[in-house]
Parts: C-alpha cells; sequence; structure tokens
C-alpha cells in the first residue's frame, strides 16, 4: 500500500476533457445534487443519499488521501469548470467474503449531464495509470449490481475482468478485478 509522507498534496490529474482533483468542502452542494439523484444512484444503493450520507461520504473521501495516500477525484470539465463526478480508490473495509481488504477498490459516479460521454472511461483509465505506479497491490477492484451493464462495460474497457459474484447487503454484487502490471510481468507464459 501507499505511505503519506507529511508534506503529501494529493496528485491533480489531467485528461483530455477533465481536471481530477482532490475533494474540498465547497464540493459537497454538487456532490450532494449528484448523490440524491435517482437516476445517478439506480444501480449503487437504489435510493438517494440524504445531505448526511453525502456528507459524510465527501469527509471520507477528503480523508482518503491523507490517512492512505491515494483516494477519490472530483471530476471536472477541462473548459467550463463544471463539476462532472468522483472517481477514485479506496480502501473501504467492506464487510465480505471472500475478504479484499488488502486491495484498493475503484469505484466511479458521474453526474446525469456527464452519461454517455466516455468521462468514465477516461478518467479511470486516468487513475488506474496513476495507482499502477503509486500503490503498491497486486490488483484492484470494482463492485457493481450485476444490471449496472453501463459500468461494466467501463470496467472491461479499462482492464477488468469478472472476479466472482458474491451477495453483499442482501444484493447480488460483481466483482470485477485487474491485475497490477507488475503482477501480470510475472505470471507464468
Amino acid at each position: 500500500m501507499s505511505k503519506t509522507p507529511a508534506n503529501f498534496t494529493p496528485p491533480i490529474l489531467e485528461t483530455a476533457r477533465t481536471i481530477m482533483r482532490c475533494p474540498q468542502l465547497q464540493d459537497f452542494e454538487a456532490s450532494a445534487k449528484m448523490w440524491a439523484d435517482p437516476k445517478v444512484v439506480e444501480f449503487i444503493t437504489g435510493k438517494p443519499s440524504t445531505f448526511e450520507e453525502s456528507w459524510a461520504r465527501l469527509l471520507r473521501n477528503i480523508g482518503h488521501w491523507h490517512a492512505l495516500g491515494y483516494g477519490g477525484w472530483i471530476i471536472e470539465d477541462k473548459q467550463t469548470g463544471k463539476f462532472l463526478g468522483q472517481v477514485g480508490l479506496g480502501d473501504k473495509k467492506r464487510n465480505i467474503a471472500p475478504e479484499l481488504d488488502d486491495l484498493p477498490e475503484i469505484g466511479w459516479v458521474l453526474a446525469t449531464s456527464a452519461h454517455g460521454r466516455g468521462i468514465a472511461t477516461e478518467t479511470v483509465k486516468a487513475a488506474i495509470e496513476w495507482a499502477d505506479t503509486h500503490i503498491i497491490a497486486s490488483k484492484t477492484f470494482c463492485m457493481f449490481a450485476p444490471e449496472h451493464k453501463a459500468s461494466q462495460h467501463v470496467a472491461h474497457k479499462c482492464g477488468y475482468e469478472e472476479m466472482m459474484t458474491i451477495s453483499y447487503h442482501d444484493q447480488t454484487t460483481l466483482i470485477m478485478a485487474r491485475n497490477s502490471p507488475a503482477q501480470a510481468e510475472t505470471k507464468p507464459t
């Protein structure tokens, strides 16, 4: 895993169309609006988030960077500065079997205005490229409702493959994983 030095500053990443930066308290309103959108959460939680839940999520995302040296980014449109969503890696200590606690989990969520534009693929690729050089892990994983075909499509385009299906919070959940490049290089031929 990553070690966070005392003078650590979370990285700002740039893609062709976006700026990816560490979450800040001033992102709360836009983030809460996104998480309250039933279309956004349809395949994530199935219910819009309250302000309280969105606030806790924002603070968790900010804290990941300072505690672990990796975390989530706020996605902004490079041209307009408009909030587009979030992407990033975390250690959520999920209560799942088999345990995956030692592996970083990547996740992404976009405001409806960013759906269908390739923003998820663009930013997930940037996040895993950063992770490949800054996080020591054999692989990363992501979790979805099996019905969430759009996110599975993004995951496949970014090198993730189906690993297993589990029950998580009494819901069938698909786990997909991607080996780190260093791990892939050591695979027998």
